[in-house]
């Protein structure tokens, strides 16, 4: 499944490509594109039925690399 959501407070390109390889490296994450000058977040997983739990740990993640960052659902 293919999500993308907006991306509220990330600050710049180098925060973007840092979270956006944290998110890559998550179990369940087939691919993860965070684009800073969109302020999006496109997330694809391998499996549909763990969509949410792949999301609720990608949004923990988020909070911990860039606090000031939220994903917007």
């Amino acid at each position: 499944m293919r999500k993308s959501f907006k991306l509220d407070e990330i600050d710049c390109a180098v925060c973007a490509q840092k979270l956006e390889d944290a998110i890559g490296k998550l179990p369940g994450v087939e691919k993860a594109r965070v684009n800073f000058l969109t302020q999006k977040l496109t997330l694809t997983t391998a499996d549909d039925a763990d969509f949410d739990e792949v999301l609720d740990r990608v949004v923990k993640l988020t909070a911990d690399i860039e606090p000031d960052c939220e994903i917007l659902r």
